[in-house]
């Protein structure tokens, strides 16, 4: 444990920084997780909602710093090819 009183607020701060972006990595993947659900039920209302809700929440986890944005742009792109995929049958 640090003894200076900054470096002790700076590891305190580190801590809830890093729950904040495992709260919005987790969401990302729980989102995806549900867009497969959705396109495996072939279900296509609940396809276009979960894809909007799912690239609100990658933006939302760029623009929060939870993620870096090419990896934000490249989980849209995969989710993009598989609503393509499913809507194209």
């Amino acid at each position: 444990m640090a003894n200076i009183a900054s470096q002790k607020k700076r590891i305190l701060r580190s801590e809830r920084e890093r729950q904040e972006n495992r709260r919005y990595t987790s969401a990302v993947k729980t989102q995806f997780r549900q867009l497969e659900a959705a396109v495996k039920a072939g279900e296509t209302d609940a396809i276009g909602e979960a894809h909007r809700k799912y690239v609100s929440l990658v933006d939302k986890a760029v623009k929060g710093g939870a993620t870096h944005r090419n990896t934000g742009s490249r989980k849209k792109a995969r989710a993009a090819r598989l609503v393509k995929r499913a809507t194209s049958k």
